[in-house]
């Protein structure tokens, strides 16, 4: 059944678009700052920590001061540009006894002691499959065809693995929930319930007439169009935030997986360009660009992560991680040619870039993209689906990828767990 707004709410919400304007936000959606929510952060940072973490990990490309400056006792951050308002968050005293920051998640060594019954046990993992798959999948670009062979869905693909993962989990203690547990968005909202955004977006943009819809999926000018616009709010902006705040609100994991899988550029999705590069990587959240950090939402959202320290945690799960996931898929690290993402950590499989997911979920995250779909191996052995024991894929005996996918992170997690908790 699809839904679809109250007019007296979607009136509401088109307000609240046009209102929000002038709060220097990043998109249409986002929310305001709730910049009170940082007083309960005084004093359990010292100087030194705070300024290793926003210079090596969220701003490794500077920080102007005109948004966030560094003293000796305080930072002082810029909660209104046009009022010229300030935050003081006041830092602990390196040697002396600080306040515990307020988490509402645990990390390993906090864990209560573990049951013989399971290594993670009371660990509570949410697991988000990427995307969305099914009806929505071609809508996403998520979804390919190679001649007679079955289509290619990433969101099909990673709601497999997230089962196949959640029985693992269980097996071995933990408390497993899941973002999205079947193939269709978690956001109530739906495309058309966003044209009347998309298309004030587009006037600003400089777009005084923009066309409501585009002729097919390579037109050049489709990003021009009310329709796409409306489909980007819908799946790349509604679907994350609504994520969110069910992780934030409802669930309450000490972790979250989120899984997907890579691609390389292929072309026409009804005749793919394969490819025999195939590579991994997984992300955590960190490497804001200065234009990012100009965003009051962005500026709130990338501090709420500094403080609250999740990073100790999930670039250390995620080097554990990456190392089992080599192990146990061969694979080589993806090398980033862009500046929006900082290689971290010691496995070299593992880099910080600033996702909505990664900046928004309020505990780890720890963000997988292993394989390339449209690798020709790859290919070749998501046409063979999920299988038990091993099968000749291209001449060579292979482990279904979806079981090889949930192996690799369990073996991390494993690995981690055994020695931190």
């Amino acid at each position: 059944m699809i839904f679809r707004l109250p007019l007296v709410l979607a009136v509401s919400l088109l307000f609240c678009f046009r209102a929000r304007a002038a709060d220097h936000l990043s998109n249409p959606l986002a929310d305001s700052p709730n910049w009170k929510a940082l007083a309960k952060f005084q004093k359990t940072i010292t100087h030194d920590e705070f300024e290793q973490l926003l210079r090596r990990v969220y701003c490794p490309h500077g920080i102007s001061e005109e948004f966030i400056r560094v003293d000796p006792d305080a930072a002082c951050i810029l909660l209104d540009r046009d009022a010229q308002s300030w935050f003081t968050l006041r830092f602990a005293t390196a040697g002396r006894t600080r306040q515990a920051p307020p988490l509402g998640w645990r990390a390993a060594h906090a864990l209560p002691r573990r049951k013989k019954a399971g290594l993670l046990s009371g660990l509570k993992i949410a697991l988000d499959p990427g995307h969305i798959g099914g009806a929505w999948a071609k809508m996403e670009e998520r979804w390919f065809k190679s001649g007679d062979a079955a289509p290619v869905e990433e969101g099909e693909m990673t709601l497999k693995v997230a089962k196949l993962l959640a029985e693992k989990l269980r097996e071995l203690g933990a408390r497993v929930s899941f973002v999205r547990a079947k193939t269709e968005p978690v956001t109530p909202f739906r495309p058309d319930d966003f044209r009347e955004a998309a298309r004030a977006m587009l006037k600003a943009s400089g777009t005084e007439n923009p066309p409501e819809e585009f002729k097919a999926p390579d037109d050049p000018l489709k990003e021009q169009t009310v329709r796409w616009q409306s489909e980007i709010l819908f799946y790349r902006t509604s679907e994350i935030r609504e994520r969110a705040r069910r992780v934030n609100s409802k669930l309450r994991p000490d972790l979250v997986l989120c899984l997907h899988f890579n691609a390389e550029a292929w072309g026409d999705e009804r005749n793919p360009t394969l490819t025999d590069v195939n590579h991994l990587h997984l992300l955590v959240n960190g490497s804001y660009s200065s234009s990012e950090i100009e965003f009051d939402d962005e500026r709130f959202e990338m501090l709420q992560r500094l403080l609250s320290r999740s990073y100790d945690e999930e670039i250390q799960i995620a080097d554990a991680a990456a190392v089992a996931m080599a192990k146990k898929t061969g694979l080589p690290p993806y090398q980033y040619t862009t500046d929006n993402a900082t290689k971290v950590g010691t496995s070299g499989y593992v880099y910080s870039r600033n996702l909505v997911a990664t900046r928004l979920y309020r505990c780890p995250v720890v963000y997988f993209e292993p394989y390339v779909m449209n690798s020709s191996d790859v290919f070749a052995r998501i046409q063979a689906g999920d299988y038990e024991g091993m099968r000749a894929i291209n001449g060579v005996e292979r482990p279904s990828i979806y079981r090889e996918y949930a192996d690799g992170v369990v073996d991390g997690l494993v690995e981690y767990y055994k020695t931190n908790r």
